[in-house]
C-alpha cells in the first residue's frame, strides 16, 4: 500500500505539519503527564482509524516505558483496571471530543467536570489541545491513506529535530 500523497516530501504538507508539530512540542513541555498524552493520542487514532498514528503512538509509548497490557487495553479502557481515574477521565474526554459529530452537543458537561476533577486548568488546556492536534493529524493521514507498520520509535522526533535546524 502506498499513500495517495507523499506527505514527507510535499512542501505544503511539510510547512503545515511543522506548525502542528511545534504546537505538539508545547504540549510535551506542559504538566499534563506524558503517559496521558500518549494514551489520548493512541485512543483518538484508534477511533479515527488512523493506522499510521496508531502505529506511531503505540511504539513511541512502548519505547517510553508504557506496558504492553495498558497499550493493548486502550481500546477497551472502560472495562480495564489498569488505568487511573485521571487517565479514564482523559480517555472519556478524548472519545467525546473525537466523536463530536456522533452526538448533538459534543462533549458532555459530565465528561468535562470529571476531567476537571483530575486536571488543573493548564492541564485541561493541554488535554484539549492534544485531542485537537491528534485529530488533525489523524484526518490528514486517513485522507491520504498513509501506510502503517514501518514506523520506528522516535522517527518523527528525529525528523522534528532536523526540521528545527532549517
Amino acid at each position: 500500500m502506498s499513500a495517495r500523497l507523499d506527505a514527507f516530501s510535499s512542501p505544503t504538507v511539510g510547512k503545515v505539519f511543522k506548525h502542528i508539530i511545534a504546537a505538539g512540542k508545547v504540549l510535551e513541555d506542559s504538566t499534563l503527564p506524558a503517559a496521558t498524552q500518549e494514551l489520548v493520542k493512541l485512543r483518538a487514532s484508534q477511533i479515527n482509524g488512523c493506522g499510521f498514528c496508531t502505529d506511531m503512538h503505540s511504539k513511541d509509548a512502548a519505547a517510553a516505558g508504557e506496558t504492553p497490557v495498558r497499550l493493548n487495553l486502550v481500546a477497551a479502557w472502560r472495562e480495564a483496571t489498569v488505568f487511573t481515574e485521571a487517565e479514564r477521565a482523559a480517555l472519556e474526554l478524548t472519545e467525546q471530543g473525537t466523536r463530536i459529530a456522533d452526538a448533538a452537543g459534543g462533549v458532555t458537561d459530565e465528561a468535562w467536570a470529571n476531567a476537571a476533577k483530575h486536571y488543573d486548568e493548564e492541564q485541561l488546556a493541554a488535554l484539549v489541545c492534544a485531542i485537537a492536534l491528534i485529530n488533525a493529524f489523524n484526518r490528514a493521514n486517513v485522507i491520504i491513506q498513509q501506510p502503517a507498520g514501518d514506523y520506528q520509535p522516535g522517527q518523527i522526533r528525529i525528523a522534528r529535530l532536523g526540521a528545527g535546524h532549517e
